[in-house]
């Protein structure tokens, strides 16, 4: 098992009623001795969102706030709050509470403990855990939009990924960051960590249904931009090179 802490980080967008209660459940659920910080990246919002957050603050110390000045999508928010993680493993969740911090721990004893300076294929670590939801709690047609989603995108990338929009997820700092930047990158980070040699694993979790808000996706959009996308990724793996190298 890895003995390093880890960064938290949770994008929301207009989460108010979720965002509160998603950071209380975090620090209750999550040990100490393997939780460093939780970092929470408002994309914007303009409910109360902020002022759930603000509250909290004032008990836990190592809860942290950033804010961005415009609404900039999912992906920016996560890589906003990994650039600002102090820890080298970072934990992913979506801020509407639909992904259970109780999941946290298991993910993390199946992680492998990163190591300064491996960045390709010559290490058989595990770089990547990802959750896959058994029992998934959205609506039929997001199920079933869901499944065919990944039935393709597997058939295009090859990455073994069962659930690749699953938004928990734990993994090296370093190796996100190494990675080619793009909006919606989050929807593909088992491909990419793959393309530059890292392994993955991936292991089930719980998932709940939202409990206040709406969800910022829907079908039609989801498939237009995954359908853009998908090919974008397919022509950065196969034109990614990432050889093993020694110093001397």
């Amino acid at each position: 098992m890895i003995k390093t802490k880890i960064s938290l980080v949770i994008p929301a967008y207009n989460e108010e009623g979720n965002i509160g209660r998603l950071i209380e459940e975090s620090f209750s659920a999550i040990p100490p001795e393997i939780l460093g910080e939780i970092i929470i990246v408002d994309d914007f919002s303009n409910d109360n969102t902020r002022n759930e957050i603000k509250d909290l603050q004032k008990i836990h110390n190592n809860l942290r706030y950033l804010r961005h000045k415009t609404n900039s999508g999912q992906s920016a928010s996560l890589r906003t709050g990994i650039i600002a993680a102090k820890y080298p493993v970072i934990a992913q969740m979506d801020g509407d509470g639909q992904n259970d911090p109780h999941d946290i721990k298991n993910l993390y004893t199946c992680l492998d403990a990163p190591i300064e300076g491996v960045y390709t294929s010559h290490t058989d670590l595990v770089a990547l855990v990802g959750g896959v939801r058994t029992k998934r709690k959205d609506t039929g047609s997001k199920r079933i939009a869901s499944r065919a989603a990944n039935k393709i995108r597997d058939w295009v990338l090859r990455d073994g990924c069962p659930d690749t929009g699953c938004g928990i997820k734990l993994y090296w700092r370093d190796a996100f960051l190494r990675l080619p930047f793009f909006s919606s990158i989050h929807r593909y980070l088992p491909a990419l960590f793959q393309s530059y040699g890292y392994k993955c694993r991936y292991v089930p979790v719980n998932d709940r249904p939202r409990l206040a808000g709406v969800s910022k996706y829907n079908n039609f959009n989801r498939a237009l931009i995954g359908l853009y996308d998908l090919f974008g990724v397919s022509w950065l793996r196969k034109r990614t090179v990432a050889p093993e190298y020694t110093e001397e």
